[in-house]
């Protein structure tokens, strides 16, 4: 086993990115890869969660964004495709059918297993089966497109203090690890939050952690990075949880700082993608947080790419 540990998730990118480079090539679905088996990450302050590293690595924050409130809201609808048009070539019929929301939060039709995680270190503290599956065998032996590569999490509660693992058969490290992380460790502040307990270290297992030769030529041009600063806290009441998700994800007010923040972000972007982007612009401008300068950066790189396409603006959103 390898091991990675940093205080941030940019610190744990960068070092996760130097193991995969000097991986072994592999070729799985013939596509060339560097692979690096067995490795564990630990994240000591999973609250420093946004990777921002420009101009190597500029992600699209209101895609972070949106993608972790479409999972915590339990969702596979296709309103994730406005924030990244990239993930319709893995939909069967218009759908995900590896979406993590349904299975998390409804799994089998009626088994809300978030609120069960809850539930079970309520009543134990010390219990060792606050679970939550998400690679379902019945589901993901069909042959769809698109196949968790989270495999589940795990919670433990220890001297107070809320420890969590995701464990992954695998790990796109320059595409998927930076917005898997995002998603992740809110959903372990969250329960945290629900649990009244000081949040623990994020540990992330990856059976295969790898990066396609078709992204090393950006990757080598990364070596040191800055630490990711802390976000706001997103901790929240349980019983109006799930109203909140929808305020942000629709664009109601939101009278909470950290999840306003969000809100905005995924605002802003939408009156990118309607062409509005003055507007896009004045609403980032007064985002409170890290998501402020990522998502200038990201509209910035948008405006490369359509400059060099010859198109204006480029609706990349990865």
């Amino acid at each position: 086993m390898t091991t990675l540990s940093a205080d941030s998730v940019a610190e744990l990118f960068a070092g996760a990115l130097a193991l995969a480079q000097n991986g072994e090539p592999v070729s799985p679905r013939g596509m060339q890869t560097r692979e690096v088996l067995d490795v564990h990450m630990t994240l000591t302050q999973p609250r420093a969660r946004l990777l921002h590293a420009p101009p190597t690595r500029v992600l699209n924050p209101a895609f972070a964004v949106a993608e972790t409130v479409w999972h915590l809201s339990g969702s596979d609808a296709p309103w994730i495709f406005g924030y990244n048009s990239k993930l319709r070539q893995y939909a069967d019929d218009g759908v995900l059918r590896g979406a993590y929301g349904p299975r998390m939060r409804n799994w089998a039709g009626h088994v809300d297993q978030l609120r069960r995680v809850v539930e079970i270190l309520k009543e134990d503290p010390d219990s060792r089966r606050a679970v939550i599956q998400l690679y379902d065998p019945s589901q993901d032996a069909a042959g769809h497109k698109d196949v968790p590569c989270t495999l589940g999490f795990r919670f433990h509660l220890r001297a107070g203090r809320l420890h969590m693992a995701t464990t992954m058969r695998g790990q796109d490290v320059w595409i998927g690890m930076p917005y898997d992380l995002f998603f992740t460790t809110t959903l372990h502040e969250l329960v945290a939050g629900w649990l009244g307990a000081e949040l623990g270290p994020h540990h992330h297992h990856v059976g295969s952690l790898h990066i396609y030769e078709r992204d090393l030529p950006q990757a080598v041009g990364l070596s040191e990075v800055a630490a990711s600063p802390v976000m706001p806290p997103l901790t929240t009441p349980w019983e109006s949880f799930d109203h909140l998700l929808h305020q942000v994800e629709v664009g109601e007010p939101v009278n909470h700082p950290g999840w306003k923040a969000m809100a905005e972000t995924m605002r802003s972007y939408r009156l990118w993608r309607n062409g509005q982007r003055r507007q896009a612009f004045q609403v980032a401008d007064h985002i409170a947080g890290p998501l402020r300068p990522a998502l200038i950066s990201w509209y910035g790189r948008l405006r490369q790419r359509g400059a060099a396409l010859g198109t204006g603006v480029s609706e990349e959103a990865s």
